[in-house]
């Protein structure tokens, strides 16, 4: 669950270079930028907060469960609304670097999931979640990171669209296929909860945004936010309605997101570096592989299991945005020694 990236942002996008490993030098951070920026940094606070707010006061969300899908829309929807015909030209002009970061994303984080349920020895509820979280689509803040961090945008930008649009096909099948031995997987069900609550909502946003983005860019900056509180409502829902198993199983469940999401990013790296796609398409591809749509799979883990299925994503949806930051600001580092 990300806070997601501006259409400032997707404008510079368009004019990088698409070279494999070539990227633009920063240009002049806007307001929009400096929005993303804040709710970047901002949002695993929230997060964790809402979560603490949940775990303490489970009553107050007693209710709210149903709607979860309707706030992963809202978070989709936005989505759409920062999106522009000029990210599906992006996969036009680079086919081998989007379908290498696209494969990566869906093999990696499907077979971490697995393999980490497998070496925790995970009760089914927790297992199931885990490999949930490992098939959903690319994070959302995901481009706000690699732009961070030095990397190349654009690719990120690209891959990011492309696994949110693949995902009712992908997702569902990967998640029977490996969490079918756990829990009963309704996988015609799940794609049409993902239509429902990720393809409409950013299908929509875009047809908004090319019919009426002159009032979009207007608030382009307080869409971030939007997104981040909006998934931190989503956070406190899920972990309201697992608190009384939370205190047991939280320690456990942070070992696997963090083996989840630090493996995830240091493959994703490797992956690039292994294809020789250079410096900054490899910083991309590690945020691409490493950081997880949470917010989907904790909706998904709500509607087809159960609320302590859906801890992983909401204690990933914090840890992600953290661990995230921290590396975006020592790749940058080593880019800047490097130049």
């Amino acid at each position: 669950m990300r806070a997601r990236r501006t259409g400032t942002l997707h404008r510079r996008v368009q004019t990088e270079p698409t070279r494999p490993g070539a990227t633009a030098a920063p240009g002049p951070v806007t307001a929009a930028d400096r929005a993303a920026r804040r709710a970047v940094t901002v949002f695993p606070v929230l997060v964790l907060a809402a979560g603490a707010v949940g775990l303490a006061t489970p009553g107050t969300f007693g209710g709210w469960k149903e709607s979860v899908p309707y706030l992963l829309g809202v978070v989709m929807f936005c989505m759409g609304l920062t999106m522009t015909p000029q990210d599906f030209q992006g996969v036009a002009r680079r086919p081998w670097a989007v379908a290498l970061g696209l494969v990566a994303h869906y093999v990696i984080m499907p077979g971490l999931g697995w393999l980490i349920a497998h070496a925790l020895d995970l009760s089914p509820q927790l297992a199931a979640g885990v490999i949930l979280v490992g098939c959903a689509p690319s994070g959302t803040a995901s481009n706000v990171v690699t732009y961070l961090a030095r990397g190349d945008v654009a690719l990120s930008v690209s891959v990011a669209t492309v696994s949110t649009v693949l995902a009712p096909l992908v997702t569902p099948p990967l998640t029977l296929l490996l969490a079918g031995e756990y829990l009963p997987v309704d996988a015609g069900s799940m794609v049409t909860d993902i239509l429902k609550t990720v393809l409409l909502p950013v299908v929509g946003g875009l047809a908004v945004r090319l019919l009426f983005g002159r009032y979009v860019d207007r608030v382009l900056g307080a869409l971030p936010w939007l997104s981040a509180v909006t998934i931190a409502v989503i956070v406190a829902v899920v972990v309201a309605g697992s608190a009384a198993a939370i205190k047991s199983a939280a320690a456990l469940v942070l070992v696997a997101v963090v083996l989840h999401n630090g493996l995830g990013l240091a493959l994703g790296y490797g992956a690039g570096k292994l294809a020789r796609l250079g410096p900054p398409a490899s910083r991309a591809m590690a945020f691409e592989v490493g950081m997880q749509n949470s917010g989907l799979a904790a909706s998904l883990a709500t509607a087809h299991f159960s609320p302590l299925a859906a801890l992983p994503a909401a204690v990933f949806s914090v840890w992600h945005n953290v661990s995230g930051a921290v590396v975006a600001a020592w790749m940058a580092h080593r880019a800047r020694r490097a130049e």
